[in-house]
């Protein structure tokens, strides 16, 4: 049996989700790649010494699946799939759009957190962390983010509901809540493949995010001596402000 440490990355596709899986297996961590795409997350699997298993968050009988490869034991549970659809008005919105947002961001959270529960109790370090990927679109309100900052807001809420429950179990709970971070796909599936409006969200800012940095905060979260538990961090590049504020154009300092 191995002695490293077991991670599960759902979302493990792309973006944060794969610098996750890379960051956490350079930390030592056996890592299990969850995600819809098969072919994707059986190169990274094979690029980082992990297993992939094919798993759509909200199919219940796919995240039972995951739970039987994961096994009796499991000491992290990053959990990253999610994203968001559209940037209409709350009376321009398709229910549609908003209930899928909540089902891959809040229910598919929901249920693969139920599922591997047991086995973050009997984790082989002693104590489970869980690592919520939220955003600070949970934590704050920006015009056309209705259904996203609905999602999140979800997200941010179920994560502190668990640490109260969870409470006097040896179980870590942590949320990190990027702002703009820059990835092949976010914006890409937010405006429906719509490549330039996708490109504009960041036009003209210096440095946002990478996945790799919030891939690294992840990684800190998790490699915390097991009694200190990073309830909550935000990670912004330095050009942004809030969610409604970024400068674009080069940072200068005023003389």
């Amino acid at each position: 049996m191995s002695n490293q440490p077991l991670a599960v990355v759902t979302g493990a596709s792309s973006g944060i989700g794969a610098a996750t899986a890379r960051a956490l297996a350079a930390q030592g961590y056996r890592v299990v790649c969850a995600a819809r795409r098969t072919d994707r997350i059986e190169s990274l699997a094979s690029q980082i010494g992990g297993t992939s298993v094919t798993c759509d968050v909200t199919d219940a009988e796919a995240v039972a699946a995951l739970a039987e490869v994961v096994g009796p034991s499991l000491d992290l549970l990053v959990n990253n799939a999610g994203g968001a659809i559209g940037l209409e008005r709350v009376d321009e919105a398709d229910p549609a759009d908003w209930r899928r947002m909540y089902d891959v961001n809040v229910i598919g959270t929901l249920n693969v957190t139920r599922a591997l529960l047991p086995a973050l109790r009997r984790a082989s370090s002693g104590t489970g962390t869980i690592v919520n990927v939220g955003s600070i679109a949970g934590h704050t309100a920006y015009e056309g983010g209705g259904g996203y900052t609905a999602a999140k807001h979800a997200v941010a809420v179920m994560t502190e509901t668990l640490r109260l429950e969870l409470n006097g179990e040896p179980l870590r709970i942590s949320e990190v809540a990027p702002g703009m971070v820059h990835t092949e796909e976010f914006s890409l599936t937010r405006f429906r493949g719509d490549h330039e409006r996708a490109e504009k969200v960041y036009e003209g800012v210096e440095n946002p995010l990478s996945a790799e940095d919030v891939a690294d905060a992840i990684a800190w979260i998790a490699t915390r001596p097991a009694h200190v538990d990073i309830d909550f961090l935000v990670i912004k590049p330095v050009a942004q402000a809030a969610s409604h504020k970024v400068a674009r154009g080069p940072l200068t300092p005023r003389s």
